[in-house]
């Protein structure tokens, strides 16, 4: 069974980590899959090429999320390569691991304009190159329902794109195109792991009704739902992917 045969997807920040796995899910589901990365272009056709081998077809698009013209650049060149865009999953993102009195002005700024503007940027491309019926999943947080030390400014970006998603699936409604969060727990990638003891790691995953840290794949299983025909009436909503850490 393929549900996304002959759907177009844009997965941002797709090289590798959740992206990578989800972009490789959507594949494997049927779907064309746009692979966007900012700077690692071998791990980018690295994903590709696993793409491929599963019998289906990608691409990968150079462009830095945070620069709304790149991010004009990534939806043309997809419509010009495949006429159509179906599905934009909004991933990419960093993560920064420090208290609030600890941060520089700088690193709120480049965390905000990853985290933030974005998916702002994406969402505003979308309105008018999505198509009709399309699906949106913006990649946010299980730690914006968490009181958690040193995850204040990650975690207020990615409230700020759940509420962006939530109106843009407002907005958008009248074609059919529905919009939700996912909300990750502790996933075992390189960019949660930065900054972490491997004692930080074992207290997160003890948090989970499951008792452990998730993989990219929990993620992915729960985006191709929202992307699927059978998510057709499930719209505006924030979805805990987390195993049951609250």
């Amino acid at each position: 069974m393929q549900p996304l045969l002959g759907k177009i997807a844009i997965v941002t920040g797709s090289s590798r980590g959740i992206g990578a796995g989800i972009a490789l899910t959507l594949a494997k589901a049927g779907a064309t899959v746009v692979i966007n990365y900012a700077g690692n272009q071998m791990a980018a056709e690295k994903t590709c090429e696993a793409i491929t081998a599963a019998g289906s077809e990608a691409i990968a698009i150079q462009a830095d999320v945070s620069d709304p013209v790149a991010v004009k650049n990534l939806f043309d060149k997809t419509l010009q390569q495949f006429q159509r865009i179906d599905i934009l999953v909004n991933n990419a993102g960093i993560l920064l691991f420090k208290e609030i009195s600890e941060i520089q002005n700088d690193e709120l700024d480049r965390i905000v304009d990853i985290n933030l503007k974005s998916v702002f940027y994406a969402l505003r491309e979308a309105t008018g190159k999505l198509a009709d019926h399309g699906r949106v999943v913006t990649v946010s947080s299980t730690v914006t329902r968490l009181m958690l030390p040193k995850y204040g400014v990650y975690a207020a970006t990615k409230a700020a794109i759940e509420q962006l998603t939530r109106v843009f699936a407002r907005e958008m409604g009248k074609r059919g195109i529905t919009a939700n969060s996912v909300l990750p727990g502790p996933v075992d990638t390189e960019l949660f792991r930065a900054g972490k003891t491997a004692a930080d790691i074992e207290r997160m995953a003890a948090m989970a009704a499951l008792g452990r840290i998730g993989d990219s794949g929990d993620i992915a299983q729960a985006v191709l739902f929202l992307v699927s025909d059978e998510a057709r009436w499930v719209t505006g909503q924030s979805i805990g992917v987390n195993g049951g850490i609250i």
